[in-house]
């Protein structure tokens, strides 16, 4: 059996950023120990119908989980190793905030057992950080990062580009300043509008104007260009890492491998009585954590995914990656073949435009074709 992974949200922010349309909440006052107590409740249910299996790596995700008491990481890292079988290079991730508070916070997380911290850094400007709602400045950024360095032997942070008004040699110089604070793995994403964000009213508005296709795919590819003379490597669509240090837990998602999600909105992917399903929790935390403490957990809808479905998922996720989808392993995971899950026409077509390559049982979406991969995907998964 592979070794699975675990996935714990954490889904509050000291505030709602207003590009975010993830389960991210604000609260005022705020009970930890009782949102704490769901979630190892939460965890212990999953792990009684799971049984014990090996674990691979585990994720703390937000919302913003450097906002945790360190000692609720430690418990549940004590749980998960209680109730499962921790691989013994076990990835354990906890994202953070680089504010002041949370950078003193670091060295306790670390001693609890997070091995990787990936932090929220988004832009080096201070106008930049100002314009996406951002609560440190850049100064906050670098030394929370250089104090991770010390801590952790593995470590990530996200920015995000292609921003209004937004040059590429600004791009490449606020990159070229990054990649000399990185250490081994980055994610660069594109600034896009998503429904119900604040922003997406300010560009209704045509109060935030974004690079277009042709500006952003410039963009996308300085990025790569850039974080390869650093070593760093497009392991996927927006991660870079440098050989063999990539974000295994987010490789269990794109390889489609199986995960566990605890926590207000988290989702999953699982083996329950040699069945695959689909599991989702409650997304508000407070109505939650009263399923959790009724029910001993919070789930609102389990399905079974099908095998077509399946196969649909593992395309989308598969070909981000640079590796592409072995083609052996998708039939073994999705129980159909490669060859009856895309459209041949649209392959062919794609093959011919240089947007993907077939060899050696592999389908993988080439470099001009995973800037296209929305699109791309859109014609070609059947």
């Amino acid at each position: 059996m592979e070794p699975f992974a675990l996935y714990i949200h954490w889904p509050f922010c000291l505030s709602k950023c207003p590009y975010c349309d993830f389960n991210s909440h604000v609260r005022e006052r705020l009970d930890q120990s009782r949102f704490a107590a769901a979630l190892r409740q939460e965890l212990a249910w999953e792990a009684a119908r799971l049984g014990r299996r090996p674990l691979g790596s585990i994720f703390f995700g937000g919302g913003t989980p450097s906002l945790m008491e360190p000692q609720t990481v430690a418990d549940l890292l004590a749980d998960a190793a209680r109730l499962f079988d921790p691989v013994a290079d076990i990835e354990i991730t906890l994202e953070a905030n680089p504010t002041s508070v949370e950078a003193g916070r670091l060295a306790a997380f670390r001693q609890a057992g997070v091995n990787r911290v990936s932090l929220g850094i988004q832009s080096l400007h201070g106008d930049a950080l100002k314009m996406l709602g951002r609560q440190h400045s850049a100064a906050q950024a670098v030394a929370a990062l250089e104090i991770a360095r010390k801590l952790f032997p593995r470590v990530s942070f996200d920015l995000i580009y292609a921003r209004p008004g937004q040059t590429e040699a600004a791009w490449r110089a606020e990159l070229r300043q990054a990649l000399a604070l990185a250490s081994d793995h980055l994610s660069l994403y594109q600034l896009t509008i998503e429904p119900g964000t604040a922003f997406e009213a300010l560009h209704r508005r045509g109060e935030i104007v974004l690079p277009d296709s042709d500006a952003g795919a410039a963009l996308y590819d300085a990025t790569a260009e850039e974080a390869a003379n650093f070593g760093l490597l497009p392991y996927e669509v927006s991660n870079y890492a440098a050989p063999g240090r990539e974000s295994r837990h987010n490789l269990t998602y794109w390889r489609y491998g199986e995960y566990a999600g605890i926590g207000p909105g988290a989702h999953g992917r699982v083996q329950v009585d040699g069945t695959l399903r689909a599991t989702r929790r409650h997304r508000a935390p407070e109505p939650w954590a009263e399923r959790v403490e009724r029910d001993g957990h919070g789930s609102t809808d389990e399905e079974r995914v099908a095998p077509p479905e399946r196969a649909r998922e593992m395309l989308l996720m598969g070909l981000r990656l640079t590796e592409g989808i072995d083609e052996a392993r998708f039939l073994a995971r999705t129980g159909i073949a490669m060859d009856d899950a895309i459209d041949p026409r649209v392959l062919d077509q794609a093959i011919d435009a240089d947007y993907m390559v077939r060899r050696n049982g592999r389908l993988c979406a080439t470099p001009e074709g995973r800037k296209r991969l929305d699109s791309l995907l859109a014609a070609l998964v059947a």
